[in-house]
C-alpha cells in the first residue's frame, strides 16, 4: 500500500501514463491493475530513494565546494577591508588622545 510519502510528486508521469506510451509504440500490453501500479510504483521510489541518497551528498557537497572557492576571494577582499578600517579608526582615534594630551 502506498503512503502519502511515496506517492510520486505532481509533475512525475504515473504508470497509466508510462503504459499508455509504450502501447503507442509497441504491440498491445495488457494493462496492469491497480495493486500492480501500487506495488511498483512503491518499488520505483524506494530505488528512486536509496539513489538519492546515494548521490545527492556528493552533488550536494561539490556545490558548496564551487560556491566556497568562488566566495573566497571575496571574503578575503572583505576581511582585508574590514582589517584596513579597523587600523585606520585605531590610528585615528590613539592620534586623537594624543594631542589631546599634549
Amino acid at each position: 500500500m502506498a503512503t502519502a510519502a511515496n506517492k510520486p510528486g505532481r509533475f512525475v508521469p504515473t504508470l497509466t501514463n508510462v503504459v499508455q506510451t509504450v502501447k503507442g509504440a509497441a504491440p498491445e500490453i495488457p494493462a496492469p491493475s491497480k495493486e500492480m501500479q501500487e506495488e511498483l510504483v512503491m518499488r520505483v521510489m524506494q530505488r528512486l530513494d536509496l539513489a538519492l541518497e546515494q548521490n545527492l551528498p556528493s552533488a550536494i557537497s561539490q556545490l558548496v565546494q564551487q560556491h566556497m572557492q568562488d566566495l573566497g576571494p571575496r571574503l578575503w577582499e572583505e576581511v582585508g577591508n574590514v582589517v584596513k578600517r579597523s587600523v585606520a579608526q585605531a590610528v585615528a582615534q590613539e592620534l586623537e588622545a594624543r594631542n589631546g594630551k599634549g
